[in-house]
């Protein structure tokens, strides 16, 4: 019998956790080892608190970040805290101290339109954020002061070199993020939320259409292809899409479809290799090998079907993998056409009205057929 997998908790929950640890030794002027916070997700979870330093005015201490079972970039991290009391501020009508939370060390900053903080503010998720204060507010409630909060990754610029912080226009470090608190192992949550954020980006930069991809080689072959192309290859008009315009989208097609409609970006380009195509045109809404199975007998039917010349049937009847059938064949356009149309008809499946065209990267860095629109 297997054993459960551990669910673990987002940088926002571990910020906040670090938060209150730091702003309860400011108030009580004594070692805090352990606090406990609640999670949006209506639990409490509680968390050991690490390098634990106070004085009258300032505190500071850190969580290390424990992602469960879930593979993530951040597992291990410090999240560190700084709470400063800044006396005396005027009386608030409203009541309560006045809180004021910003990045430090390790943590990005937004320089591009359309994510969850605008260009200029530190990468601190409004949902974190209000974690952040509400932990703070649970700890200090003296309003004579000002009480300043400080998150910082020491690790963090290096750690954001393996995200997509920077293309996503966060530049410097993490972002600190958790709509929930928890971590789910082995979601796709965080990749989708990604695709999601780039989509964001891409509408907010004035992109008129975007390019998603299933891999960095094959979104390398489409830039360089769309870069050096002087014409659309469909409509004849001129292409010159920015980088905000390309989107990772992985193994999540289904989800980039859906979120490119929602965006109102209905004719994508989609750029893959064969393999990916071929499970697209099966109908599987994640082409990831655990996910999908590679049907070749199906392509051998389409390619019956169709009428496709003798050699491209035979080179599909004995074959084991798709990238055997598209170098036997030559990279034959007849084939690569008959399964970007299939591929399509299965896009429109999953999105209505939703009108990809596809992109056919060989095993060379180059796109070897462009689909129809």
């Amino acid at each position: 019998m297997k054993k459960p997998l551990r669910h673990g908790y987002t940088t926002g929950a571990c910020a906040a956790a670090a938060a209150k640890g730091a702003a309860l030794m400011l108030a009580r002027q004594t070692v805090v080892s352990e606090v406990a916070i609640e999670l949006p997700a209506g639990i409490s979870a509680t968390f050991q608190l690490h390098g634990q330093r106070f004085t009258a005015d300032v505190a500071s201490c850190f969580v290390v970040k424990d992602a469960g079972d879930d593979p993530d970039v951040t597992n291990g991290a410090e999240l560190h805290a700084m709470v400063e009391r800044i006396p005396p501020i005027p009386y608030s009508a409203t009541g309560g101290n006045t809180i004021i939370i910003e990045g430090g060390t390790g943590i990005g900053k937004a320089t591009k339109p359309g994510l969850a903080v605008a260009p200029g503010d530190w990468a601190i998720n409004p949902v974190p954020r209000r974690m952040i204060e509400q932990a703070v507010r649970e700890a200090i409630h003296d309003s004579r002061f000002t009480t300043h909060v400080t998150i910082s990754i020491p690790d963090g610029e290096l750690r954001a070199q393996k995200t997509l912080n920077a293309r996503l226009g966060i530049q410097g470090g993490l972002s600190i993020l958790g709509t929930t608190g928890i971590v789910r192992p082995l979601s796709a949550k965080a990749w989708t939320d990604t695709i999601d954020t780039a989509l964001d980006v891409a509408r907010a930069c004035g992109c008129g259409n975007v390019v998603l991809s299933t891999g960095r080689t094959s979104e390398l072959a489409a830039q360089h292809h769309l870069e050096h192309a002087a014409t659309h290859p469909v409509t004849g008009e001129r292409v010159l899409l920015p980088d905000e315009a390309f989107v990772m989208m992985g193994d999540h097609v289904a989800h980039a479809l859906r979120s490119c409609a929602q965006r109102n970006f209905v004719q994508p380009l989609v750029a893959c290799q064969f393999a990916k195509l071929l499970k697209i045109a099966c109908g599987h809404e994640n082409t990831h090998a655990a996910a999908s199975e590679l049907d070749l007998s199906r392509l051998l039917d389409w390619a019956g079907e169709a009428g496709l010349p003798e050699a491209v049937t035979a080179a599909i009847a004995p074959a084991n993998t798709a990238r055997e059938i598209v170098i036997a064949s030559n990279f034959d356009p007849g084939l690569l056409d008959l399964v970007c149309n299939q591929a399509a008809i299965a896009a429109q499946r999953h999105v209505p009205n939703l009108r990809p065209r596809f992109l056919v990267a060989d095993y060379n860095g180059a796109i070897a057929f462009h689909g129809p629109q």
